[in-house]
């Protein structure tokens, strides 16, 4: 194979996925995501690709294909679709997520994504689809039914490939399942993952010219009194999840990687009374510094917390780079 595989990223977000892939060497032709922050920062960081702020349930395979047709290029030029449907109608840490394993796909509308990204690789049929989301998935009941879902478009084999960031030198825990059609095997590049302080260390001060994204926000008077009083691990408050209370707002340990960044996530500085900026959010996920979150700030920390952490992207994109390449 001596051209870059094209990719369509669904949900695509601010583009830890897609990053990953590029940095592997593939090609970006579209992304889309119905939120305009995450889809501004997508366009801003990569240029080259297409970028519809658009909802996912209301395009079709045909509409990307006279997108496509534009580019001179047909459905059958794109190697592989990634994406990375909502996860809270099926995350434990979602107290109101429906009781019924089966509802959480078919009855609750964000759940129901998972279907229209379904659709549209059945529509589009790439050569290979990767999926990512939160290991509920696993559950038996909605494993069955995404594998009844892919085999009706066309994919009749089907793995839940489950993966954790830290074994791809991501400063922070994250585990996730990938679905995809082929079975996911990448090398794994860490035997002990980088540190809170390996990621951090070389950061200027916040309020820097550079990098972006790295600027504080005023924390109330009494709030930094409790911060003030809180050990390496220890958290702030604690929330509702949908089986038990859950940490947040955790002093991180320096000498440890990080707990899992989550949309909802903040975290502590280990050696100073402040919250982490959202550069330094994004450090931990193992973004770039040149790669720069557009909108709110609270829009900002969401787009880190939300994305597929880039080194474990990338290291699933090289996986389905030697997959192509076997297969051509």
């Amino acid at each position: 194979m001596n051209y870059a595989p094209r990719i369509i990223d669904l949900f695509c977000g601010a583009g830890g996925f897609g990053l990953g892939f590029k940095q592997a060497g593939f090609r970006i032709v579209l992304g889309v995501d119905n939120d305009k922050a995450p889809a501004r920062s997508y366009k801003y960081n990569f240029p080259e690709a297409i970028v519809l702020a658009e909802d996912v349930k209301n395009i079709t395979g045909r509409d990307i294909e006279l997108i496509l047709g534009q580019l001179g290029l047909e459905a059958s030029d794109i190697d592989v679709v990634i994406g990375s449907p909502p996860c809270e109608p099926f995350t434990a840490a979602n107290p109101r997520r429906k009781k019924n394993p089966l509802d959480r796909l078919y009855v609750d509308p964000i759940g129901r994504l998972v279907l229209h990204y379904i659709r549209i690789v059945g529509e589009l049929k790439p050569r290979i689809f990767v999926m990512e989301n939160v290991p509920s998935l696993l559950e038996k009941p909605i494993m069955n039914a995404i594998r009844r879902e892919f085999a009706r478009v066309g994919y009749k084999q089907v793995y839940f490939n489950l993966l954790r960031a830290e074994d791809y030198c991501t400063p922070s825990h994250r585990l996730r399942v990938f679905v995809s059609n082929v079975k996911l095997k990448p090398e794994k590049k860490c035997e002990k993952p980088p540190t809170v302080m390996d990621a951090l260390r070389d950061l200027p001060p916040p309020g820097s010219d550079y990098p972006p994204n790295h600027n504080l926000y005023n924390v109330p008077y009494r709030k930094l009194k409790r911060i003030a009083r809180l050990r390496w691990g220890q958290p702030l408050i604690y929330y509702k999840g949908a089986r038990r209370k859950l940490p947040n707002l955790i002093r991180l340990d320096p000498n440890r990687h990080a707990p899992t960044v989550l949309g909802s996530s903040r975290f502590i500085h280990p050696f100073e009374n402040r919250f982490l900026t959202v550069r330094e959010q994004a450090r931990l996920m193992g973004y770039p510094d040149d790669h720069v979150f557009l909108g709110g700030r609270e829009e900002q920390y969401n787009q880190v917390g939300e994305s597929v952490p880039v080194p474990l992207a990338k290291a699933i994109a090289e996986d389905v780079l030697r997959k192509l390449r076997e297969e051509l």
